[in-house]
């Protein structure tokens, strides 16, 4: 009978062992808890605040769930934040509002297939295509503003927007999470979720298999850019204004949020709960320093150590570094081997 216990015992050890072994949230619920304590201790006022930190989460959040699709796919998006700043431009030019949602939507899905042409057809590095888009869609959100903010032509519909619908819960909030559910169905759910994983494990293998490759990282990026646009539709009704210097700490905050979660930037590995995680615990911490009187630029020194930790210390990176150490000692010692036996044959 204790045999059959033990046996039991080991054999539910395994499975949580396996479990945890593929779930990646962990550091995002490890910074979760530490700045929970943190806000507790020194701003307990930030329980109080779930408005505001809603309200922070449907950004940060909601820009590092488009990019947590393209990540998975083992591309990346710089330019997601001048995304946002040029869809919130173009919607605040247009003077009816609903006509300056689609067209601030038809913008991202723009932007997303223009870094798709760049990054799929031609082969250029994502990480150079979105780098140069960055710049590109600043300086046109700048043009068509005439650097300067646009305020909405409907002031009302941007105050109602950001108006309580139940408790905490404002409209951005709930588009928030609708889109957070439907993220979360596709990718984990559906043929195409388990596709992006496939082409970010090993895109060759992908390819073999049939997987259309080609296809899964055009609508990589052009989740990304529609995303990104949405997010820029939520801050420019939450500001009843488009101002073309918006999202410049969005990007930042948004790698981190993803990259926190537990999304590998190589591809193939993470999840959008992961993200949300991230982007929570992130947005607790910006209100705790913003109400402790912290200057944004150094929240973004402490949003860009948390990250560095967080790439630091992922287990593949700490394999890794530990596969190299080794390497190093095996080869210190094999030299101070190899010239021992050569100071011994020469004393000989």
């Amino acid at each position: 009978m204790s045999n059959v216990r033990t046996t039991e015992r080991t054999t539910a050890v395994g499975r949580a062992r396996t479990v945890l072994a593929r779930r990646t949230e962990g550091r995002a619920v490890a910074l979760l808890v530490v700045v929970a304590i943190v806000a507790a201790v020194f701003e307990p006022v930030v329980f109080s605040s779930f408005p505001v930190v809603l309200g922070r989460l449907a950004l940060i959040g909601l820009v590092a769930l488009g990019l947590t699709a393209l990540i998975l796919l083992g591309e990346l998006d710089l330019s997601v934040a001048s995304t946002l700043a040029l869809s919130g431009v173009v919607m605040a030019s247009v003077p009816n509002l609903g006509l300056g949602i689609i067209a601030a939507l038809i913008t991202g899905i723009v932007v997303g297939l223009i870094n798709a042409f760049f990054v799929v057809v031609v082969g250029i590095n994502s990480f150079i295509a979105t780098l140069g888009m960055l710049f590109a869609l600043r300086g046109a959100a700048f043009v068509i503003s005439a650097e300067k903010p646009v305020p909405l032509e409907n002031i009302d519909a941007g105050i109602a927007f950001g108006s309580s619908l139940l408790g905490p819960l404002t409209p951005r909030v709930l588009l928030f999470f609708v889109i957070f559910a439907v993220l979360q169905i596709l990718l984990s759910r559906t043929r195409i979720g388990r596709e992006f994983y496939a082409v970010g494990g090993n895109r060759q293998a992908a390819i073999d298999v049939g997987i259309p490759v080609r296809r899964r990282l055009v609508l990589g990026f052009v989740i990304s850019g529609v995303v990104a646009a949405t997010a820029g539709i939520i801050n420019t009704l939450e500001l009843t204004a488009a101002d073309p210097t918006a999202g410049s700490t969005v990007l930042l905050a948004s790698f981190a949020a993803a990259i926190i979660g537990g999304v590998v930037l190589t591809g193939g590995r993470g999840t959008i709960v992961g993200t949300l995680l991230g982007a929570l615990a992130l947005s607790i911490l910006q209100v705790v320093l913003t109400l402790s009187g912290v200057q944004v630029d150094i929240q973004d020194i402490f949003i860009g150590s948390i990250l560095l930790v967080a790439i630091i210390s992922d287990p593949s990176s700490l394999r890794t570094a530990w596969v190299r150490l080794r390497a190093a000692i095996t080869r210190s010692r094999t030299r101070d081997t190899a010239r021992g036996l050569t100071g011994n044959a020469a004393d000989q």
